[in-house]
C-alpha cells in the first residue's frame, strides 16, 4: 500500500477496499517507527489527523469525493494551518499556532485531503541541506549519514521513506528539486504565480513558489490540480483559467510518444561542477528520451553562471525586509530579559534566529543600505532581467530544457555546513528558474554508487516555458512509463 501512487489509493478508497481512517493510521504508524530516526516530521496531532480522515470517510460514503479525498499527505512546516503549531523550523516561531490557513492547506482540506503533519525544513527555507532547522536535521533514508537536500528536506524524506502518500514543498532557489534529486523522488515547481503565496511563510516574495512532492509526474499533476488556482489574497497570484494537469498523460504510451520534442541541452549544465558519476546518468536518461521520438537540440544559457551572486544579493535582501516583523513584540520569540525596548528587539532577534538567517539577514540588510543598493541590488536586478532573456531565446529553439538537478548526490551530513560558498553552489542548476520566474521538475533517473557501496538517487531537471506544466507533467510521465527509478525506495526500509 505504501509504495501506491496517489490514483491507485483513490481508486481504493472509492471501492471501499480501505478506509482513509485505516490507511491515514497505516501511515501514522511508520511514521512512529521511523521517524525518530529521520526526524521528517516537526510536529504531529493524530487526533486532528484522524477527524480529518473520518471526515473524509463521511464523504465518500455520500459519494462527494475527488481524486484526492481521504489520502494522507504531509505539509512542509512554511505552510499556516489553523490550530497547528507553524514553526519554520525555527526558535523564533518554535510555539507559534496558525489562527488560519495558508490558500494551499485550504485547497487540499477542501479536497479532503488528509493533513497528516508539518514538516522539517531549514530555519526560515534558507539552505541546502535542512541542517539548519532549528529542531535538527533531517537523515537521508537512502543513507543516514548523509543529507536529504533542502531546504523541503523533511517532505522529501518523509516522501522518499513513504512516511505519507506526498507531500507539499516550496522553491526559493531549488528547493523542491534538489531534494527531489537527492532523494530519488518526483518533485515540481511551479511557474511564479500559478500557486497563491497566501499563508506561505515568506523567504523571498519574488522568488517563492510552493509545489507537489510525490513519487511520479501522474501524482504531482494531481497535486497540481488542487494547488493550482487564482488567490485574490495574494497579489502575485495569476488570474487565469484553471487547468486539468493530468489530461495529456494517458496519450504518453506508445513507441514514441515524443516523436518531434525538441530538448534543449544547455551547454553550461554540463561543464565544469558537474560529478562525472551524475553526467553519466543524465546522458543516459537523454538517450532514453531520444528512444521516446525526442530531438535534441544545443542551447545556451550564457548568464546561468550570474545565477548564484544574483540569487546571493536578492534573496538575502527580500528576507531581511520580510523578516524584519519577528521582533518580539506582537508573535514570536521574546527575550526573557532585557531593559528597554530596543534591547528587546535586539536579544529577541538574536535568540531567535539561526547563524545562516542571521547571515542572510546582514547581507540583506548591506545590499540595500544607502550607498550599496545601486551598486548590488539594483546591478542584480538587471543581471536577473538578462538570465530571464535567455531562457526566452532558448525556448525559440526548443520545447523543455533538460540537464541535473543538482551537481552530486547527497552529501555527509557536516560536510559542507563550514562552507557557505560550497553549499550555495548546490543550487547551480536550479536557481535560475527562480530568477525568470519559470517552472521545473525533477524526476529521477537512476542511481551511483557512493564509496561504501550505498545507492543514491540523481534527478534529472526538466524546465518548461511560463504556464508549460501540463506539458513538462507529459515530458516527466512518458519517461516514467519505460523506466522504474520512480518505484524504487530505500532497501533499508522495504520491509518495515
Amino acid at each position: 500500500m505504501i509504495n501506491s501512487s496517489l490514483k491507485q489509493l483513490g481508486q481504493q478508497l472509492a471501492r471501499k477496499q480501505v478506509s482513509s481512517v485505516e490507511l491515514t493510521q497505516a501511515y501514522l504508524q511508520r511514521v512512529t517507527q521511523l521517524n525518530p530516526a529521520i526526524n521528517a516530521f516537526i510536529t504531529l496531532d493524530e487526533e486532528k489527523t484522524l477527524a480529518q480522515a473520518k471526515a473524509a470517510d463521511a464523504r465518500i460514503a455520500a459519494g462527494d469525493f475527488g481524486p484526492l479525498t481521504g489520502i494522507p499527505l504531509a505539509q512542509k512546516d512554511i505552510f499556516c494551518a489553523k490550530g497547528w503549531r507553524t514553526t519554520c523550523s525555527s526558535k523564533m516561531l518554535e510555539k507559534f499556532i496558525a489562527p488560519y490557513d495558508a490558500h494551499v492547506i485550504s485547497q487540499f482540506d477542501a479536497a479532503g485531503a488528509v493533513n497528516l503533519g508539518k514538516t522539517n525544513m531549514d530555519e526560515f527555507a534558507m539552505g541546502s541541506s535542512n541542517e539548519t532547522s532549528y529542531f535538527g536535521g533531517v537523515k537521508n533514508p537512502w543513507d543516514f549519514d548523509r543529507v536529504p537536500g533542502g531546504s523541503s528536506g523533511g517532505s522529501a524524506a518523509a516522501v522518499a521513506a513513504r512516511l505519507c502518500a506526498a507531500a507539499t514543498g516550496t522553491d526559493t532557489g531549488g528547493s523542491i528539486r534538489q531534494p527531489a534529486s537527492l532523494c530519488g523522488f518526483t518533485g515540481l515547481k511551479p511557474t511564479y504565480g500559478l500557486v497563491s503565496r497566501y499563508g506561505m511563510i515568506a523567504f523571498a516574495s519574488s522568488l517563492d513558489q510552493a509545489g507537489p512532492m510525490a513519487k511520479s509526474a501522474e501524482d504531482c499533476a494531481l497535486m497540481l490540480n488542487v494547488m493550482a488556482g487564482f488567490d485574490e489574497r495574494d497579489s502575485t497570484s495569476v488570474n487565469r483559467e484553471k487547468e486539468d494537469y493530468t489530461r495529456g498523460l494517458a496519450a504518453m504510451t506508445g513507441e514514441q510518444p515524443l516523436k518531434g520534442l525538441r530538448i534543449g541541452l544547455p551547454k553550461e549544465y554540463f561543464a565544469e561542477g558537474l560529478s562525472a558519476e551524475v553526467a553519466r546518468v543524465i546522458e543516459t536518461a537523454i538517450a532514453e528520451y531520444k528512444k521516446l521520438g525526442a530531438v535534441i537540440v544545443d542551447i545556451s544559457l550564457p548568464n546561468n553562471n550570474l545565477s548564484i551572486p544574483v540569487y546571493y544579493v536578492l534573496a538575502p535582501a527580500e528576507a531581511s525586509s520580510n523578516l524584519s516583523r519577528y521582533d518580539g513584540v506582537r508573535y514570536g520569540h521574546r527575550a526573557a530579559e532585557y531593559n528597554d525596548l530596543q534591547e528587546m528587539y535586539m536579544k529577541s532577534r538574536a535568540e531567535g534566529f539561526g547563524a545562516e538567517v542571521k547571515r542572510r539577514i546582514l547581507i540583506g540588510t548591506y545590499v540595500l543600505s544607502a550607498g550599496y543598493y545601486d551598486a548590488y541590488y539594483l546591478k542584480a536586478q538587471q543581471i536577473r532581467r538578462l538570465i530571464a532573456q535567455d531562457f526566452v531565446e532558448a525556448f525559440k529553439q526548443c520545447d523543455v530544457i533538460m540537464g541535473p538537478a543538482a551537481p552530486s548526490t547527497a552529501f555527509k551530513a557536516g560536510e559542507k555546513t563550514s562552507d557557505p560558498v560550497a553549499m550555495y553552489l548546490e543550487d547551480l542548476y536550479t536557481i535560475a528558474v527562480n530568477l525568470a520566474g519559470l517552472p521545473g521538475m525533477s524526476v529521477p533517473a537512476g542511481f551511483t554508487p557512493s564509496a561504501d557501496g550505498k545507492p543514491l538517487p540523481v534527478g534529472l531537471q526538466i524546465i518548461g516555458n511560463y504556464f508549460d506544466e501540463a506539458r513538462m507533467l507529459d515530458v516527466g510521465h512518458a519517461y516514467q512509463q519505460v523506466t522504474d527509478w520512480h518505484t524504487q525506495m530505500p532497501a533499508a526500509l522495504e520491509n518495515i
